[in-house]
C-alpha cells in the first residue's frame, strides 16, 4: 500500500512496507528522493530498529541468551498498518508480536508521522513501551536517500557539496567496517562545504557526533539551486553515506538514536554503545524535518 500526501508545492508517497518515504516529487516533476536502483542500492528510506548498524557477530545478548539479528534490524522489511492518515498527515504503527517477540524479546509500538507542511516534511519516531514491568531496549534512526541530480542532467556527486551547520569541528567516529570504533576520534572540519565524491566513501559511512545539538544539512550543487535542508535536534549521532564502489547520484542523511557495536563490545545490550533504555510504560519522540527546494 501507498500513502499519498499532498499539497500545492509537494506529492508525497510513503510505502507501508518499512514505513519507507519512497518518493517526494515537487509539482513541476523534481524527484527528490532515491528510486531505490538494485543495481546500486535497492532502498529508499529504511527505518532502522530496533538497531542502528551491525551488531557484533550479528547478535545480542538478553540476560545470557543470544538471539541472531541481521544490518539495522527488522523494521524496514515488516508491514506497517496505517492507523490515521488525511491529505497533510500519516501515521503508520508497527506492534510487537509474537514473531518479532521470539528474535527481539521486547514489547513495543513503533509509529512513524509523517507531516507535509508547505515545502517541509517532518518525520517523528515514536516508541511506546507497552510493558507493565519490563524495560525496552532498542536503536532507532533514520536512512533517507536524497538525489543529487536534481532538475539538470548535469547535476551530481561531483559537482554537489554538503554544508553543515553550526560550523565547527566535529568528533568523527572511524570505522572498521562494518563496527565503530569510538577509541580513536578524529577530527571533522565543517567549517568549509564539504565537497562530495564516491571516493569519499570507500570506508563507508562518515559519523559524526552531534551530542544532540541541533544540526542542519545543506545540499548545494553548481549548476542550479535545487537541493534539499535536513534538520535534526537532538539526535547523539549523524551518518552520511553513498555506496562505494558502486555509485549513484544520491547521497543518505541519517540522523541516529544509537550506533553499531564497536569492534571489541561482546556484551549484553544493557551495556551497548548508544541503547536507549524506555522504561515500562513510557514513551521516546524524535523527529527531523527535511526542506525542499
Amino acid at each position: 500500500m501507498t500513502v499519498v500526501l499532498k499539497n500545492n508545492y509537494l506529492t508525497v508517497q510513503i510505502n507501508s512496507k518499512g514505513a519507507e518515504l519512497a518518493s517526494v516529487k515537487s509539482n513541476d516533476g523534481i524527484e527528490y528522493i532515491w528510486q531505490a536502483d538494485p543495481a546500486v542500492w535497492n532502498r529508499h528510506a529504511p527505518v532502522l530498529f530496533p538497531f542502528v548498524g551491525r551488531l557484533k557477530d550479528d547478535q545480542f545478548k538478553v540476560n545470557g541468551q543470544t538471539f541472531p539479528m541481521g544490518q539495522h534490524g527488522f523494521a524496514r522489511d515488516m508491514d506497517f498498518t496505517v492507523v490515521e492518515q488525511d491529505v497533510n498527515h500519516a501515521i503508520l504503527e508497527l506492534t510487537s508480536n509474537p514473531a518479532t517477540l521470539a528474535k527481539f524479546p521486547f514489547e513495543f509500538t513503533l509509529r512513524l508521522h509523517f507531516t507535509l507542511t508547505d515545502h517541509e516534511l517532518v518525520e517523528r519516531y515514536e516508541v511506546r513501551n507497552p510493558s507493565r514491568d519490563q524495560e525496552l531496549l532498542f536503536s532507532i534512526g533514520g536512512h533517507p536517500g536524497f538525489n543529487l541530480n536534481l532538475g539538470d542532467n548535469q547535476t551530481g556527486m561531483n559537482n554537489s557539496v554538503l554544508k553543515i551547520a553550526p560550523k565547527q569541528n566535529f568528533t568523527q567516529i572511524p570505522l572498521q567496517a562494518p563496527y565503530i570504533d569510538p577509541a580513536h576520534p578524529v577530527q571533522f572540519d565543517a567549517f568549509q562545504p564539504l565537497e562530495l565524491s564516491h571516493e569519499l566513501f570507500k570506508d563507508d559511512a562518515i559519523i559524526l557526533e552531534l551530542n544532540q545539538n541541533q544540526t542542519t544539512l545543506m545540499t548545494e550543487n553548481t549548476t542550479n539551486d535545487h537541493g534539499i535542508s535536513f534538520t535534526v535536534d537532538d539526535a547523539p549521532y549523524l551518518g552520511i553515506w553513498s555506496p562505494y564502489p558502486a555509485s549513484g547520484d544520491f547521497i543518505c542523511l541519517e540522523p541516529w538514536w544509537g550506533i553499531a557495536d564497536t569492534v571489541e563490545f561482546d556484551g549484553e545490550l544493557k551495556d551497548k554503545v548508544g541503547i536507549n533504555q524506555l522504561a515500562a510504560g513510557k514513551e521516546f519522540n524524535r523527529q527531523f524535518s527535511i526542506s525542499f527546494f
